[in-house]
């Protein structure tokens, strides 16, 4: 990087702090800075939904399985991301709209203490917040890995920087900085993007290698593939299954997109805008991956540092530039999102059951416990983020892929089923069941077990026996022990629901007598 380059980093740092210092005009109460008060455009929810699930991992994990086994990095990606969001479309965005356009919450796990009891809320919300800090922990180890790849920056320095801007515009502007930020980096995003795919098709020419020629060279032999080496049919089928739940609100932050936007409708519309994109920006991204075999040499096994060493090779300063925004502007959406998500569950789910004092919470300490939270959030992810490396962790793409998609599933079956009226008759018992026995799948698949087979067990089952033991579970003692109570068959029929009919049923107060907010509120 030469001085062109830092100004153009330097300078996109300044663009989003001052979003985020624009923004704070914005955020009055609790809700503005955690659902945007139900006032954002479709189209923007639409866009900040797809961006909040890119990060760094993207141009070092998925970069490096471009490198070694070629377009199986979209099939078995990407694909089943888009996929997955279109069947959410229809099947949950509009309900988790109505979380906040009936019930009124401010947090997607809000509705579980009426849904199932406050046990099941909690269990949920501390899993789920502790989950989260170990998946964004391994997004700033990705991103400060690129960052000393052109810079020389340490990784403990390169966390230091990208966490301390991120913290300060989307603390101060909430879930709006958020969105507006990832509006802008949308927009670098498909610059710096385009300018790598013409480089790379540049270099190519200059090499005498035509698209459908290059497919064809040793280097790339078996990378035309879709379904190579552990990512096989088994890991797609768990892949999209686990996606489904994941980016369709399971993991939070892309549920609080659906709640920002004004109408269930909208919110359907804004899941099909970023379905479409999942879809089709990928390939332009994961092009210049597929090719980088036949241009640079890794210097790591797992071809990690493949992309970054292109970009140095192919780009001119100022391009460069571009393209480390480009890298800093995923990371950061999906963090900041993440961020929000979580002070969201913290502050709304947690906080009250703790304190006496948060159950009495005004707008304004209210909001300054939102900001509060989304800062130690922050800094605990990046603690955890000097550890990715270590023995406990191991490599980036391992925390992402493995303990991101094997423990997501048991904490996001019982929020997500619980919103759909086929799964009406499973209660509590079947929800803390699904959810503990899933974790429990987790640690014998991918450490007892594993430790006795030889060449351990499969990513492919690593990741699926955790969420197939928990769904069975859900659905299997849903119909051995039902309970429907009225209760909570009301709140079913209110998420199902825009009428004002049968569904319009008070939803009752919160187990273990805390204070519901919900309650009082979502009373037509």
């Amino acid at each position: 990087m030469n001085s062109l380059d830092w100004a153009v980093l330097i300078g996109y740092f300044g663009v989003m702090v001052a979003i985020g210092v624009w923004s704070h005009k914005r955020v009055d109460n609790v809700s503005d800075f955690f659902t945007a008060g139900g006032k954002m455009p479709w189209w923007l929810s639409g866009i900040s939904h797809h961006m909040s699930g890119y990060s760094a991992v993207m141009f070092t994990g998925y970069a490096g399985i471009a490198y070694t086994y070629g377009v199986t990095s979209f099939v078995t990606w990407s694909f089943p991301i888009a996929l997955g969001i279109a069947i959410g479309s229809k099947l949950f965005a509009p309900r988790i709209n109505r979380l906040r356009s009936r019930l009124h919450v401010a947090s997607p796990l809000e509705y579980l203490k009426n849904r199932y009891d406050l046990k099941t809320q909690q269990a949920l919300a501390w899993s789920g917040m502790l989950l989260k800090i170990v998946d964004v922990g391994a997004k700033w180890a990705a991103i400060a890995t690129l960052l000393s790849v052109f810079t020389g920056v340490s990784l403990n320095q390169g966390i230091l920087i990208t966490g301390t801007i991120t913290a300060v515009y989307c603390t101060i502007g909430g879930l709006w900085a958020d969105a507006l930020t990832e509006l802008g980096q949308f927009v670098i995003q498909l610059l710096a993007g385009v300018a790598m795919f013409i480089a790379v098709i540049m270099e190519l020419n200059d090499m005498g290698i035509g698209f459908l020629d290059a497919w064809d060279r040793p280097e790339l032999q078996g990378h035309g593939e879709p379904l190579v080496g552990p990512y096989g049919t088994v890991f797609l089928l768990a892949f999209l299954f686990i996606k489904l739940f994941e980016y369709n609100g399971g993991m939070l932050n892309q549920a609080q997109r659906y709640m920002a936007t004004a109408t269930p409708r909208e919110a359907e519309r804004s899941a099909r805008l970023s379905a479409v994109l999942w879809l089709v920006w990928p390939v332009v991204l994961f092009f210049p991956m597929w090719m980088s075999p036949l241009l640079v040499e890794s210097q790591k096994t797992d071809g990690s540092d493949s992309y970054g060493l292109m970009t140095e090779q192919l780009l001119p300063h100022g391009l460069l530039g571009l393209v480390i925004v480009g890298f800093f502007s995923h990371t950061m959406a999906m963090c900041s999102s993440d961020a929000n998500a979580i002070a969201a569950v913290f502050t709304r789910d947690v906080a009250p059951v703790l304190s006496k004092q948060a159950r009495a919470w005004g707008e304004r300490s209210g909001l300054i416990a939102a900001r509060v939270t989304t800062v130690v959030f922050l800094a605990l992810s990046m603690a955890v983020a000097t550890q990715v490396n270590s023995p406990t962790f191991k490599d980036i793409i391992t925390v992402v892929i493995k303990w991101v998609a094997g423990l997501m599933g048991p904490i996001a079956i019982p929020m997500m089923l619980g919103l759909l009226r086929p799964f009406r008759r499973s209660g509590p018992t079947a929800a803390l069941t699904s959810w503990s026995m899933g974790l429990l799948a987790f640690w014998l698949v991918n450490y007892p077990i594993s430790w006795q087979i030889e060449g351990g067990v499969p990513l492919q089952y690593q990741v699926s026996i955790p969420l197939a033991v928990s769904l069975i579970l859900y659905i299997l003692i849903g119909f051995l022990k039902p309970e429907d109570t009225p209760e909570r068959l009301a709140v079913v029929e209110r998420i199902n629901t825009d009428d004002d009919g049968t569904a319009a049923a008070a939803v009752p107060a919160p187990a273990g007598g805390v204070e519901d907010t919900v309650g009082t509120q979502a009373k037509d």
